[in-house]
């Protein structure tokens, strides 16, 4: 059996990318719990809340001192700080390797069944991303950090949290890409066949 590196529209083995993800949860967990004696596991959400008091430090430092959760989790640049940087970092070396790179105003998809409008794309993009965040820290944890790290542990409250964010991710897909016939019809512009 021939293992193909990429798939036919030129983007990774979704197989092996989702063994190297694997590898990383299994290397992070050790390397966290039994290198450096800490009890985080591979995750982002707790990053984008430290960020943005870091980024509130610069102008009221005196407010992040006075806020309890600051006061017992710290404004620092950790090794999940430095992962979601990597994140990033990895998806624009990935998207450059297999020259699927471009910059898009509005995304074909969104264009199509929901308008072209810049403003309306970066509105629910921006309150998408603060629902996100706002669920995240509800369920103590980011889909990534529920779907491997959690997972990984057996946890019954990562699997809940899992198929809480797909079931309510399918539903709201549903309802924006949902073409005026009543069903769902995704061309994802991929490969042939």
């Amino acid at each position: 059996m021939k293992i193909k590196w990429k798939t036919r529209d030129g983007g990774w083995n979704p197989y092996i990318a989702g063994g190297l993800a694997g590898i990383l949860a299994v290397v992070s967990a050790f390397a966290t719990t039994r290198l450096l004696g800490d009890t985080s596991y591979l995750g982002a959400s707790t990053t984008f809340v430290r960020f943005a008091g870091f980024l509130q430090s610069l102008v009221a430092a005196e407010r992040v001192e006075l806020n309890e959760y600051f006061e017992r989790t710290g404004v620092i640049v950790n090794w999940q700080f430095m992962l979601v940087i990597g994140i990033f970092l990895g998806a624009l070396i990935s998207s450059l390797t297999d020259k699927s790179f471009r910059l898009e105003k509005v995304p074909p998809l969104w264009s199509e069944y929901v308008g072209t409008s810049i403003f309306k794309r970066a509105l629910w993009a921006f309150t998408g991303g603060i629902v996100a965040m706002i669920g995240a820290r509800m369920a103590s944890g980011c889909p990534s950090g529920h779907g491997l790290s959690g997972t990984m542990q057996l946890s019954v409250s990562a699997f809940v949290a899992l198929a809480m964010f797909f079931g309510c991710g399918l539903i709201v897909a549903n309802l924006f890409y949902r073409k005026r016939t009543g069903k769902i019809t995704i061309n994802n512009g991929g490969g042939k066949g």
